[in-house]
């Protein structure tokens, strides 16, 4: 009886999960499943479990189009759900986040989140538009992938729950809003930069 490899074992594996039912929508749902639970998590201050939620939550929405190349399932309406879901989940978390604060009377922190939500939506409309313009713009620290670590360790380290004396919630929050604004204004000069001499460009 042969020994299969290692790289023998990931392949078959690969294989038997195209072969399976599993879609990158049903991923991308059960994705925005797990956001909503951490939001619910938050709001009932239970923070680390709020931030397993999120960070499983969040790897469903990384893997869906992961799988969707893989597979080849992947369809033009279903790359549509995954980044309209992907901004939906990221507002419904901060959301969550801006309502503990405003429950403990911290209205700068609340100021803060209002700051992130838009900041983390211009990051994704300056590269959507940007794409749309035929300009590749990727730059900027504040990705998708950078964003969620940042809130994840945030809630996992919420309000002292974990370690006593660590409540990294908040400064999370004040990272996330100068960065991803600070990232929106990045592209905006990249693309700038890229279509300068084009027709219009001002």
């Amino acid at each position: 009886m042969s020994i299969r490899t290692t790289a023998e074992m990931r392949e078959l594996a690969r294989n038997r999960l195209i072969e399976s039912r599993l879609t990158p929508n049903a991923i991308s749902l059960a994705g925005f499943v797990g956001n909503l639970v951490a939001a619910v998590l938050i709001l009932e201050e239970m923070f680390v479990l709020a931030g397993v939620a999120f960070i499983l939550g969040s790897l469903c929405d990384m893997l869906d189009g992961r799988y969707s190349r893989m597979s080849g399932k992947g369809t033009p309406f279903g790359a549509f759900l995954d980044s309209t879901l992907d901004r939906v989940e990221e507002g419904i978390v901060l959301a969550a986040v801006a309502a503990w604060f405003a429950k403990e009377s911290n209205d700068v922190a609340v100021g803060a989140t209002v700051v992130a939500v838009v900041g983390s939506y211009m990051v994704s409309y300056t590269r959507a538009r940007a794409e749309a313009l035929g300009v590749e713009c990727k730059v900027g620290i504040a990705s998708r992938a950078v964003r969620v670590v940042i809130l994840s360790v945030g809630l996992v380290f919420a309000a002292e729950e974990l370690i006593p004396g660590l409540d990294l919630l908040e400064p999370a929050i004040y990272v996330m809003a100068a960065l991803t604004v600070f990232t929106a204004v990045q592209r905006v000069l990249h693309v700038r930069r890229q279509l300068a001499g084009s027709p219009g460009t001002v």
